[in-house]
């Protein structure tokens, strides 16, 4: 009887251990154990105050856009997802590199769209958009809406779409069906000793549904066909992926 109250006595003890840890934890995190969530948007901050040039307001997609420093693509999500009329989060893409490698639009899935568009003031530009929808939702705000603020909706409605990308260290908003935006955690450290130091902003696409489309993805001009590490179920395995890649400093 002693012996397993003494067994008892150590589990209640243990667990009042790890309790106050968890507390900790959650102080230390500014009473929010969602660190991954918080910080991304810090870093995200950060993103958008390294290119403010880069950035801008987008009408058509009720939100804000993220422009490459060579004006191929944006990152696009909204303000109001009542109002955005296709997609809230997505990539908008130059289409001419796809084409010149095979790209068939007729046999795109439900998630692209092949368009004639004004991206960057080219009034004639063959364009792609993927993304996803997120909801239905009219967002509300405390003032003018920010791109920054726009963005911590997604974080504090949508959480599961934000991504920590542990090999690369870097945040993420997942786009769907393997596609995402990503940015370096710390673009302090993301320095020229690192072996990631030229990807401070990455542009990720799902290869398999442009293959199926006609593409050879070796042949996609200005993008990287890679195998990229990737966390699923506790493991780590490597997939592959179009990236574009740049550094901002």
């Amino acid at each position: 009887m002693k012996k397993k109250k003494s067994i008892i006595l150590g589990v209640v003890a243990a667990v009042v251990v790890v309790a106050a840890i968890l507390v900790a934890i959650f102080k230390n995190a500014g009473g929010n154990l969602d660190v991954v969530g918080k910080e991304s948007v810090n870093s995200f901050n950060t993103i958008l105050q390294t290119i403010p040039d880069k950035v801008a307001a987008d009408e058509m997609n009720a939100g804000w856009s993220l422009t490459s420093p060579d004006e191929s693509v944006r990152f696009i999500w909204s303000e109001d997802y009542s109002k955005s009329p296709l997609h809230d989060v997505m990539l908008e893409l130059d289409a001419k590199p796809f084409l010149d490698a095979g790209l068939d639009p007729n046999k795109l899935p439900e998630n692209y769209v092949f368009y004639e568009g004004d991206m960057m003031g080219n009034m004639s530009s063959e364009m792609l958009m993927v993304g996803s929808k997120l909801g239905n939702d009219t967002l509300t705000y405390n003032g003018a809406p920010t791109p920054l603020v726009a963005y911590e909706q997604i974080v504090n409605k949508y959480r599961n779409t934000i991504n920590y990308h542990t090999s690369l260290d870097h945040y993420g908003v997942k786009l769907g069906d393997g596609n995402m935006f990503e940015w370096a955690k710390d673009l302090s450290t993301n320095s020229a000793t690192n072996e990631n130091q030229d990807k401070d902003i990455v542009f990720v696409l799902n290869p398999e549904p442009l293959v199926a489309a006609g593409v050879d993805p070796e042949k996609v001009e200005g993008w990287v066909y890679a195998q990229v590490p990737v966390e699923e179920n506790g493991q780590t395995t490597n997939v592959w992926k179009l990236l574009k890649h740049f550094n901002l400093k």
